[in-house]
């Protein structure tokens, strides 16, 4: 078995604890219990208005990305590193029910000496694509610009940020008020949906330490320093056996594991808008998995017992990464999304309803669980006959 302190000890932490800590104090905003932190009109000072500002990067995926991209040659993935830093910002957004009209601006670091320019042109042409796609679906994003900085004394690699702001109406928002009785509609993160033009190994852009450094082999700790840190202990960098180009099938199609890891973050955008354009005032709820992976809804539920007993298949890739780590389920859980990244509380009706908006996107969808009125805060989550308990 794994041992259960080697997420912190690789320098990253699912729970984020001391970071929550930090801002305990600061102020939460509006609505404390929103998704993302709402604000006054500042921008109009109109009090029928709310501000919204949302910055998030791709996280250790670019790293992956670097070693990948040197291994095969295949400078395609840094579109998807694009797609992963927007997705984090505006399906948190939406989770708000902040669907359209959005400035979008962003925050590139790079190590020039290892970092080139056709990698930046990727990145660039990559959010370029990814805005065009959105609004054929009534999304529109603009693009603000942004900076593009070269600091190799402090990034190995490259970090590759955006930072999105929305003004809205408060009769439009959605505010997490997650009641005792609520059915819980989960989507699926992997599979191929309308939108998408290969399939989603589901990834998403959380747990990339783990599952770069459980799944993959050592011979890349020495081909490619620059993607570790060196403060973290030797053994646990790239502990794995696999290596990026080797094959898992994925209904008949064989897929180079390093490639399925770094599946671009799927947008739930053009299922959201449309379920918050038809259901908003039926919805208590949506909650992104991202940090904390399927604790994360315990933030936004006081007094509620969430009981997850009916999850999505949990797709390949999950699975191999278990598999490769021995990480115990329960921590799997934690940290990855395991195939359910996104979940809407509603009431058993309307969740009928959201299936079908997903289903008609090709993204799977089904109820995977409800809430109890207990007056404290868990998790209760079943896999395989077990029970997990946070």
């Amino acid at each position: 078995m794994a041992d259960p302190k080697r997420y912190e000890l690789r320098g990253v932490s699912a729970s984020k604890s001391e970071v929550h800590s930090a801002i305990k104090n600061l102020d939460k905003g509006l609505y404390p219990l929103a998704f993302c932190k709402i604000l006054p009109d500042f921008t109009g000072g109109n009090d029928d208005y709310v501000n919204i500002m949302h910055a998030d990067t791709a996280g250790t995926k670019t790293s992956l990305a670097y070693a990948y991209w040197k291994e095969t040659g295949d400078i395609s993935v840094w579109k998807g590193i694009a797609q992963d830093a927007i997705v984090m910002n505006l399906d948190d957004m939406a989770c708000v029910g902040v669907t359209t009209n959005i400035l979008l601006s962003s925050t590139i670091g790079r190590n020039k000496n290892i970092i080139t320019g056709d990698v930046i042109a990727e990145i660039i042409n990559g959010t370029v694509d990814f805005v065009e796609m959105l609004k054929a679906y009534g999304i529109d994003i603009h693009l603000a610009g942004g900076e593009t900085a070269d600091v190799g004394d402090i990034v190995r690699t490259i970090d590759v940020g955006y930072t999105a702001y929305a003004r809205e109406h408060k009769s439009k928002l959605i505010i997490n008020n997650i009641q005792d009785g609520d059915v819980i509609v989960g989507l699926a993160s992997y599979g191929q949906s309308t939108y998408e033009d290969t399939y989603n190994g589901g990834m998403g852009s959380n747990g990339l330490t783990s599952a770069r450094h459980d799944v993959f082999d050592k011979v890349y700790r020495d081909k490619y320093p620059d993607t570790y840190d060196h403060n973290s202990p030797l053994e646990l960098m790239y502990a794995g056996d696999k290596k990026l180009t080797d094959k898992l099938d994925i209904n008949g199609e064989l897929i180079d594991l390093g490639k399925l890891v770094l599946s671009p973050t799927r947008t739930f955008l053009p299922v959201l808008k449309n379920v918050v354009d038809q259901f908003a005032p039926r919805i208590n709820g949506i909650i992104h998995n991202t940090g904390g992976a399927h604790t994360k809804v315990t933030k936004f539920a006081p007094g509620k017992k969430i009981i997850k007993d009916n999850l999505l298949p949990i797709p390949p890739l999950f699975n191999l990464i278990q598999e490769t780590s021995q990480s115990e389920w329960k921590e799997m859980f934690q940290v990855f999304n395991m195939g359910t990244r996104l979940e809407f509380y509603t009431d058993a009706e309307t969740a009928k309803e959201i299936i079908k908006i997903s289903e008609s996107f090709n993204i799977d969808a089904q109820v995977i669980g409800r809430v109890e009125d207990t007056g404290e805060s868990s998790i209760e989550l079943t896999h395989n006959g077990e029970v997990y308990n946070y």
